[in-house]
């Protein structure tokens, strides 16, 4: 059985690092990395880097390689992925499963503003704070540069791309973080708004409580749409338990049993 994971978020190498903790008998795991990461974190198992060409090139690839199951673990904001996806599943006749962190859900003592674009988030931003955090990653900072009344804190993996606002600050790092280390963080660099994308999971959510704590407004960016009619596990272990499902499932000679379709 060949599992091809569609990889790059902490989720995904939790799957993979489970399959290989308790390895099933023929079980191929290949983990497809986007390449956007120049030292990526690199999960168990065979790893290729870098795109397919689209739908199209990701169904020949399927076919070509003789995948029995796909896993969508790409990140809650990796919307055209996704869709490609699920046009190749549907194409190469492969099962797909999704593997979709749980978004964020405000408790009593937030003030949150949703937003449906880092655009959008932008035009929130004046009427909010003046000295923001910036938590929504390398690329797409241009919706915040015309903003040189206002004072950035950008964190992100890598170096953001250009252009990005006038006055800004870049703070390299990567999750997990820690809630001590956020609660000063707000306070060393007088953070008033905070802005993230409703990514999802526990590695960034301490930011939220001390943005909570704090009394600091938070503008989350609405998570894009996702393909419809894809089984979805919330978690690793759950995709993990249905990968070993659908081993159990297969025939003696290997062959895919057509009633298993995810």
């Amino acid at each position: 059985m060949h599992v091809l994971i569609l990889g790059g978020t902490a989720e995904a190498r939790r799957l993979a690092e489970a399959l290989a903790a308790e390895p099933l008998p023929g079980l191929r795991v290949t983990n497809s990395l986007a390449g956007r990461v120049s030292a990526p974190r690199t999960p168990p198992g065979e790893v290729r880097v870098g795109g397919f060409g689209g739908a199209d090139g990701l169904a020949a690839w399927l076919g070509a390689h003789s995948v029995d199951l796909l896993v969508d673990a790409t990140h809650p904001f990796a919307g055209t992925v996704s869709f490609h996806a699920a046009d190749a599943a549907a194409s190469a006749r492969v099962p797909l499963l999704a593997l979709r962190r749980p978004g964020w859900v405000p408790v009593e003592g937030d003030d949150w503003h949703e937003a449906r674009s880092l655009t959008e988030a932008a035009g929130l931003l004046p009427a909010l704070g003046r000295r923001v955090f910036l938590t929504t990653g390398r690329t797409g900072l241009a919706a915040f540069a015309g903003l040189d009344d206002l004072w950035f804190l950008v964190r992100s993996v890598e170096a953001p791309e250009a252009p990005v606002p006038a006055r800004t600050e870049v703070l390299l790092d990567r999750g997990p973080f820690t809630l001590g280390g956020e609660r000063e963080l707000l306070r060393r660099h007088r953070i008033d708004v905070l802005v993230t994308k409703d990514s999802g999971g526990a590695a960034t959510a301490p930011k939220l409580t001390a943005a909570r704590e704090a009394g600091v407004p938070v503008v989350v960016v609405r998570r894009p749409p996702a393909p419809e009619g894809v089984p979805v596990a919330a978690t690793p272990e759950e995709a993990a338990r249905h990968i070993r499902q659908a081993h159990a499932r297969r025939p003696p000679t290997g062959r895919r049993d057509p009633g298993a379709s995810g």
